[in-house]
């Protein structure tokens, strides 16, 4: 009988003894495996993750996007016109049927809703007004002041809107680089960017560079001087604000082109697409890189995109030179455009949208 007790009392103690070490080994597993697993994680991703713009984001934001960075615009991708405004030049081929309006309704319109350059100058703010084509009837205007005004009450609100446009891409930028990792979507939308450009994959400091708004005084002075104040054939035939030259697109033939010449005026379905190929061309190729680098500049000494600085790097935009810079300096200064660089524009509503 006590064999039994004291055979059943060392099986018990068998027992316990083993659930014991089981229970011990298990312990000292699962705090190995927590112990090991960042460290393991960790190696992983630095060893063997090929994710462009993963974990090494808040280095490369320090190092090549940091404030007193060095300029850099001189790894273009090889693109041509046509991956340069792809995105421009798909909406061109959408058909829209808009409705021209005559000066007087446009001037009406102007009217109803108080939109007015004196309070822009003040208040700087812009009425959310988007005029899809120029009138006809701008040319027959007489009074220069006149015909001054209205052209710029319809090209101010597209300028700022594709500025505004490129100030939310630039943010974007800066906040996807700032992150410990990215999603598929945001390195979706920094390969788009790098073609938008016309920049090599992943050259970040020259996406910086490129990626960033005009002057609106500068933009406004450009587009009068390319068209007369809006009366030029190609403005009012093709919406073409700044005269840009194509050899892909669609266009219009300038009538004084010298034989052999088979470039064309690009025209847009609308105005907005035209400053928006403006601000693209300024941004991207290299006839414009000087500008690129005095602006550059401006803002790494925390200086306002001065238009009177910058136009002095336009030179390359006309065959006239330097006398075409002293003509939009005269045009800046005179039109005292320079008003409405901080101008913003005030949000959309429904009220604005019924009377378009």
């Amino acid at each position: 009988m006590n064999l039994k007790i004291e055979k059943r009392f060392q099986l018990l103690k068998h027992k316990s003894l083993n659930t014991f070490l089981r229970f011990s080994v298990s312990s000292i597993a699962l705090i190995v495996f927590f112990y090991s697993v960042p460290i393991v994680k960790n190696f992983t991703e630095k060893n063997f993750n090929n994710k462009e713009f993963t974990n090494n984001s808040k280095t490369i934001l320090n190092n090549t996007l940091s404030k007193g960075d060095s300029y850099n615009d001189e790894n273009s991708a090889d693109s041509d016109e046509r991956d340069l405004l792809f995105d421009i030049l798909e909406e061109n081929n959408f058909e829209i049927n808009l409705v021209r309006y005559t000066t007087s309704e446009i001037s009406a319109l102007f009217k109803d809703i108080n939109y007015n350059l004196q309070d822009v100058r003040e208040t700087k703010l812009i009425k959310p007004i988007n005029i899809g084509l120029l009138p006809y009837e701008i040319k027959n205007i007489s009074n220069s002041k006149e015909r001054k005004d209205i052209f710029i009450k319809i090209v101010l609100p597209l300028v700022v809107k594709e500025n505004n446009k490129i100030k939310i891409d630039r943010k974007r930028l800066f906040t996807i680089l700032n992150k410990n990792s990215n999603t598929d979507i945001e390195i979706k939308w920094l390969k788009k960017k790098f073609k938008q450009y016309g920049v090599r994959y992943n050259d970040l400091p020259t996406l910086k560079v490129r990626m960033d708004e005009i002057p609106v005084s500068l933009a406004i002075a450009q587009a009068a001087k390319e068209t007369g104040w809006g009366t030029s054939r190609f403005a009012l035939r093709g919406n073409a604000l700044f005269g840009q030259w194509t050899w892909s697109g669609e266009g219009l033939k300038p009538k004084n082109a010298e034989e052999g010449e088979d470039h064309k005026v690009m025209k847009f379905h609308t105005l907005q697409l035209s400053v928006r190929a403006y601000l693209r061309n300024l941004n991207t190729h290299s006839s414009y890189k000087k500008f690129r680098k005095v602006r550059t500049e401006l803002r790494n000494s925390e200086k306002p995109l001065d238009s009177l600085i910058l136009s002095k790097q336009l030179d390359k935009y006309a065959e006239t030179g330097s006398e075409y810079i002293e003509v939009l300096q005269k045009i800046i200064q005179q039109n005292n455009l320079k008003d409405f660089d901080e101008a913003k524009l005030l949000p959309s509503s429904k009220d604005f949208k019924s009377l378009i």
